[in-house]
């Protein structure tokens, strides 16, 4: 395959961090926003700085007895979540990235269960924390606040207190050697305390996962990168370390409601989210084409523009400027993964002259196993495999769909102190992923659903709820939904098709104003008959529906938790 650069293969983090700081030293690394009402400055950290700051740190870690310890860290994305991870991983302290949204008792099981000594913390936390230290059911001896906060040690103050150590001498952290085979991170999946399995994670895993985009995703040291995904998720935060291994410059959101200031604010070219997130970011422009009534021009637009791209003339960024624009204005790549994108959305994005890319993976894999690229994009599907990743599809059926296996540097190490659901997955080196899905001609993979979430009718055929789901979400007055099968109360061996709607009450209110839910119900139904059933077999027609307001049970990362909505839709 043509590769975009040539690219020095690492096999740790540690080289990664060495080698970006000595090749892009003085280029921003992250940039800090400092709010005081309405004053705003920005800090610019750069590539040298960023690793005095990482040696500093760590420095002081070895000197408080953390060298060879586990260091949880909580807290939202910000520069000193990135520095506490990082300094973790160059120092060989095993890191713990916890989800901030956990419950008490999650949060301290997932302390006790990985053997944390200390913990990095956000602020905003401080309840949970203070509650944790009352409760003393934990191993934690040292809170170390992302800063300053009275009675704690913090980031910064740990980070001057090291310096200071260097500068006497003190190079144990400095020249501290990685052994990239060993387990660095520890990663608990979704899922609640019972059922989250912690994945064990070396440097090797992540450092091959990078090595193998780098050759293929057109990402530069010109890019800047807003971080939405959350750090505490192996995306966001294999994510991150491509960033840097990659020279970009990272900047940090200030919630969801403030995506479009940011996109302007940071100049942002490269954004990195799960669908959920992506698909909102490009409903907000279709809805602003409407609101200018321009729809139709847009159409027409794109279908003058795509002529003229296979004569390889090229004139959509010129031509849809004013949507570029309305995404900050320098948006040209998007990356989105996690779960499956509406291939609309992504056509789209590619129709306004946005490089679009959708990739594929697991916690349990570094995360990537395919993804497309450069010189690979086939709409609907998530690319192809990693260069350095082997995928085969397993018990096929008519079809040719079956079970997703890999095979690869990036295959974690196993499950933590969970030997029976890692012989599982993990047989004579290839991980079985759950998920199920098909290679085609070309060696592009299209996922198909979980295997888990597959519903089977009685006459044998299977849906997979996920590719209905899709169509179901293209209906502008749903905001989400969940496909599952009803058990039929005569005939327990079938099931009938049905899904779970919440609609969106600003768009309802918009378009037909204070209606009942019975109105709104027949509105819903009748268009999924019109649009959804009218497009797929017989078998996959919806012929039930739940109507509600409230959003879906999810996990951190926008994933429904089916297994708590079909408790409430039951009634158990």
């Amino acid at each position: 395959m043509k590769k975009i650069r040539e690219v020095e293969e690492v096999k740790n983090i540690k080289k990664i961090i060495y080698n970006s700081a000595k090749k892009y030293a003085e280029n921003i690394a992250f940039i800090i926003k400092h709010q005081e009402g309405k004053n705003k400055t920005y800090e610019n950290i750069t590539y040298k700085t960023l690793l005095e700051h990482i040696n500093s740190l760590g420095t002081k870690l070895y000197s408080m007895g953390l060298k060879n310890k586990r260091i949880a860290i909580l807290g939202r994305n910000r520069y000193e979540w990135a520095l506490a991870h990082l300094t973790n991983l160059l120092g060989g302290i095993v890191s713990v990235p916890l989800d901030k949204d956990l419950q008490i008792e999650e949060l301290e099981n997932s302390l006790i269960r990985s053997k944390s000594e200390a913990i990095f913390f956000d602020e905003k936390y401080i309840e949970k924390i203070e509650e944790l230290k009352n409760r003393n059911k934990t191993n934690i001896k040292e809170y170390i606040c992302m800063s300053e906060l009275s009675g704690y040690n913090n980031i910064h103050t740990l980070k001057e207190q090291g310096q200071k150590l260097i500068e006497e001498g003190n190079t144990e952290y400095i020249k501290s050697e990685i052994d990239e085979n060993e387990m660095n991170i520890l990663l608990f999946t979704s899922g609640t305390t019972s059922k989250s399995k912690a994945v064990m994670l070396s440097q090797k895993n992540i450092a091959s996962n990078v090595y193998a985009m780098q050759k293929v995703e057109g990402i530069y040291d010109t890019d800047s990168n807003l971080a939405f995904l959350p750090f505490h998720h192996i995306f966001g935060s294999t994510c991150m370390i491509m960033m840097l291994a990659c020279g970009v410059r990272t900047s940090f959101p200030d919630g969801l409601r403030y995506v479009a200031q940011n996109l302007k604010e940071y100049e942002v070219s490269i954004f990195v989210g799960v669908p959920l997130l992506v698909e909102a970011i490009y409903n907000k422009v279709l809805k602003e084409i409407e609101k200018q009534g321009k729809t139709k021009l847009i159409k027409t637009a794109i279908k003058i523009s795509n002529i003229l791209l296979k004569m390889h003339i090229d004139i959509r960024r010129k031509l849809f400027k004013q949507i570029i624009d309305n995404l900050g204005g320098k948006m040209r790549f998007v990356i989105s993964g996690g779960a499956p994108l509406d291939p609309q959305i992504e056509k789209g994005f590619i129709d306004f002259g946005i490089h679009m890319a959708q990739g594929y993976g697991l916690t349990e894999t570094s995360p990537v196993i395919a993804a497309e690229n450069d010189f690979v994009t086939k709409i609907g599907s998530t690319g192809v495999p990693l260069e350095n990743v082997t995928v085969e599809i397993v018990n096929k059926d008519e079809h040719g769909i079956g079970e997703i296996r890999v095979k690869g540097p990036n295959v974690m190490l196993g499950y933590y102190e969970n030997e029976e659901e890692t012989n599982k997955v993990l047989k004579d080196g290839w991980f079985y992923t759950g998920d199920l899905g098909y290679i085609d001609k070309d060696g592009c993979i299209f996922i198909t659903g979980r295997e888990k979430n597959m519903i089977v009718l009685k006459n044998g055929k299977k849906i997979f709820p996920e590719e209905i789901e899709t169509l179901v979400n293209r209906i502008d007055l749903i905001e989400e939904c969940m496909v599952f099968g009803m058990p039929e109360p005569n005939d327990k061996n079938d099931i009938k098709l049905s899904v779970k709607v919440v609609y969106n009450k600003d768009e309802v209110k918009e378009k037909y104003g204070n209606i009942s839910e019975e109105e709104i119900r027949n509105i819903i139904w009748d268009r999924i008959k019109n649009e959804v059933n009218t497009t797929v077999p017989r078998y996959k027609h919806i012929m039930n529906m739940i109507l509600t307001d409230k959003e879906l049970i999810k996990t951190t990362t926008k994933k429904v938790k089916r297994n708590e909505e079909m408790k409430i839709i039951l009634g158990n």
